[in-house]
């Protein structure tokens, strides 16, 4: 198990490196925001002894709420612009291994133990008198694993992505010998294509939700209403890297999609209102699956959102966040670590936090900021202890990729 950076390409790749690094702090944020929300989505809220006020609920979900139909996409968007390069560099056995390694073996730590030693402990601390097999083997869905469902997602992606780039090369290597055609480089990402993998993600969020709405559970909570945006983002990501977009995005594109994103936050609001949705408890329903053309309505409002703004944010990185310096190289080294343990640190966290009597306005983003800092302290701990065991093993001293790149 790896929870290194790996500094391949950094002097030109650094703002995708400081881009996650944000995502993942945004995202330990978020989860303990969520888990003081009477709405939900954070699994503390199972056992929470206070929530928000419904006026500050709306507040969060109109600030807080698109991100949560962004940031995990991205995360693919960006995994997928790394995967190509670091597949070269390893191969496809390797690469097979180092993705198993990286990235299933966390996951499996986390379903087996941390998470449910998380929550176990979250259900102790509410005064809920159960054992930790009851928490193993009884909880909604079985082998949750916290956020690390993001991560085998992503191994299975990897890993199909390997083996399909082998297989072809392999056929291409027995054709070229018997024509001697030559392959086109790839075509420029248009306006048209950029609608098309819209178009795509839309129609097939939509069919899949029929079956699997959002926040329906499946073993090992793996997300499945997200899997079309997720599988759309990754290979969006090696598209665009295949056309340079990982060093550099284009200025055109990037205040297009900027544009285009705030266009949809705009119109967002009032299409939901238009279809019916009043307040975040009522009406939600026909939204989240099945079939109903609100299903097809949000699906397409989510991946307009998705795909604009990820490329914009790339962008955004590309410009502001490419500087050095050692403080933010900790950060970024410790941030995969940071996020497979930040559902234990939200928990305790939490749990303490309890014999504060204050409301939520106030507990939950204490519990953020504690979170992060603990999160990533920890991580950057677990970070040098990795890279010293690499160091002695390799003999180079250089540290392993984690976090999809």
């Amino acid at each position: 198990m790896s929870f290194g950076t790996q500094p391949d390409d950094s002097d030109r790749l650094q703002h995708l490196d400081r881009l996650r690094t944000a995502l993942v702090a945004w995202v330990i944020a978020c989860h303990a925001l969520l888990g003081y929300s009477a709405v939900g989505g954070w699994p503390y809220d199972e056992v929470n002894e206070v929530t928000f006020a419904p006026g500050t609920e709306l507040l969060l979900m109109i600030i807080v709420g698109p991100s949560g139909l962004v940031i995990i996409g991205l995360f693919f968007f960006i995994a997928g612009l790394l995967t190509e390069r670091s597949y070269r560099r390893h191969g496809w056995l390797r690469y097979i291994g180092g993705r198993v390694q990286r990235l299933g073996l966390p996951w499996l730590v986390s379903a087996l133990a941390l998470w449910p030693v998380a929550v176990w402990i979250a259900y102790r601390g509410a005064g809920r008198h159960v054992s930790l097999w009851w928490i193993f083997r009884h909880r909604d869905p079985f082998l949750d694993s916290g956020a690390l469902w993001f991560a085998l997602v992503l191994m299975i992606f990897s890993a199909v992505f390997a083996t399909g780039t082998s297989l072809e090369r392999i056929a291409a290597r027995f054709g070229s010998s018997r024509s001697g055609a030559r392959r086109r480089g790839p075509g420029p990402l248009t306006v048209t294509r950029l609608g098309g993998v819209v178009g795509a993600i839309s129609l097939a969020s939509f069919v899949v939700r029929i079956g699997v709405p959002v926040h329906s559970g499946q073993v090992g909570d793996l997300h499945i209403w997200w899997w079309p945006q997720c599988l759309g983002m990754f290979l969006l990501g090696i598209a665009a890297a295949r056309r340079g977009w990982d060093t550099h995005l284009p200025p055109r594109v990037r205040r297009g999609c900027g544009v285009a994103a705030l266009v949809t936050l705009a119109v967002a609001p009032v299409l939901a209102v238009a279809s019916g949705l009043r307040d975040d408890l009522h009406g939600v329903g026909p939204f989240l699956g099945g079939w109903h053309w609100q299903s097809l309505v949000a699906g397409t409002i989510e991946a307009t959102l998705l795909v604009t703004s990820s490329i914009w944010l790339v962008g955004a990185a590309e410009r502001h966040l490419a500087g050095t310096g050692r403080r933010v190289s900790v950060w970024t080294g410790a941030a995969f670590a940071a996020f497979v343990i930040q559902g234990p640190v939200l928990m305790v966290l939490s749990t303490v936090a309890r014999l504060l009597q204050v409301p939520a306005e106030v507990k939950a983003p204490l519990v953020a900021v504690a979170a992060i800092v603990l999160s990533f302290w920890l991580g950057g701990l677990i970070a040098a202890f990795f890279r010293s065991r690499a160091k002695v093993g390799s003999g180079d001293g250089r540290p392993a990729t984690a976090l999809g790149s």
